[in-house]
Formats: C-alpha cells, sequence, structure tokens
C-alpha cells in the first residue's frame, strides 16, 4: 500500500549536507543552498528550494550572502563564488554561458544557442535556462525572446523585470 505520508517526510526532509541560509534582498527573501563548501543554489519565495539544514556559519553561504548584498548595492556586477549546481551536461553547458554574458548586457535564446555551438536548439536552451539553480550568480535573468521581449523567469517576470533594470542603472562604485 502507498504511504503518502511516509512519502511526503521522505520528499521534505533536509538533504543531508546541504545547508540554508535565508537573506533579505530588494525581490524579497533569497533562500541560499551549499554543498561540500560550494554555492549550489540561491531560490527566490516564488520557486520551491530542496529541504536543507540551517548553516548560516559554512563560509561559501556567508561570502555569498556578501556579495549579493554588494549586487544590490550596486557596487558588485560578477561574482566570486565557487559554484556547484547540479544538472545535465547540457544544461551545464548553457549555465557556464549565461555567466559570459556581461552585467547589463542582454541575449536572446537564438544567441545563447548559438554561442554553445548550437544554433537549432533554441528550446532546449531555454529549458536548461528556466532550471538554473544560482538565480542571480548565474544571470539566467539577462535571456530574454528574439524580438526583446520578457520571456518566463523561475523567478517571476516581476523580479526579471526588476533584475534587468537594477543592471542598466546601477552606477558601479569603485572600491
Amino acid at each position: 500500500m502507498f504511504d503518502l505520508d511516509a512519502c511526503h517526510a521522505a520528499l521534505t526532509a533536509p538533504r543531508p549536507g546541504l545547508l540554508t541560509l535565508e537573506i533579505p534582498s530588494p525581490l524579497g527573501p533569497l533562500r541560499l543552498l551549499a554543498c561540500d563548501g560550494a554555492l549550489c543554489g540561491i531560490y527566490m519565495n516564488l520557486q520551491n528550494a530542496p529541504p536543507a539544514s540551517p548553516g548560516p556559519t559554512e563560509p561559501v553561504l556567508l561570502r555569498a550572502a556578501q556579495q549579493l548584498h554588494e549586487y544590490f548595492a550596486g557596487t558588485r556586477r560578477d561574482f566570486d563564488l565557487p559554484l556547484r549546481p547540479r544538472g545535465t551536461n547540457f544544461q551545464q553547458t548553457v549555465w557556464r554561458a549565461l555567466t559570459e554574458i556581461p552585467h547589463g548586457v542582454t541575449r536572446s535564446y537564438v544567441q545563447l544557442a548559438t554561442a554553445i555551438g548550437r544554433p537549432g536548439a533554441c528550446r532546449a536552451v531555454g529549458g536548461a535556462n528556466s532550471k538554473n539553480p544560482l538565480a542571480i550568480v548565474v544571470p539566467c535573468h539577462r535571456v530574454i525572446g528574439h524580438h526583446g521581449a520578457l520571456t518566463g523567469y523561475a523567478g517571476g517576470h516581476d523580479n526579471k523585470r526588476w533584475l534587468l533594470a537594477h543592471e542598466a542603472t546601477a552606477p558601479l562604485v569603485l572600491r
């Protein structure tokens, strides 16, 4: 017999080794996840983050929180964090290509597919983009439709619009 309670408990139990820290942001709370000393997830309040144990003293979580604070303050454009997103080889390729899109610049799905050597894979690129577990740091929000339209964003259209406007207007303060 199927035990719904046992199934739910297994799905919502924290994964061993997965640590979390929630931080405030202009977009609402962000849930940061770390595993094995690397950042493996940043989730906005609209997204379902995997269950994890509190880990506020994990160094990578503290570094990520500081760098995100600097990004939102307009003093950081690039992130310097160890990353370990989980995904297929194709998703990993797309996510690496996302990190090459400069701050304040957008690319279309066609351009991104071409950049990874798969010009006919626009829909697959869109699918990989939507599965990016590292919002903001791996800037999937910089990908737009072919004619400049804002397309889907796992963190919500309003957050995508806010991030693009922030990057277009945020002056860089030299440190």
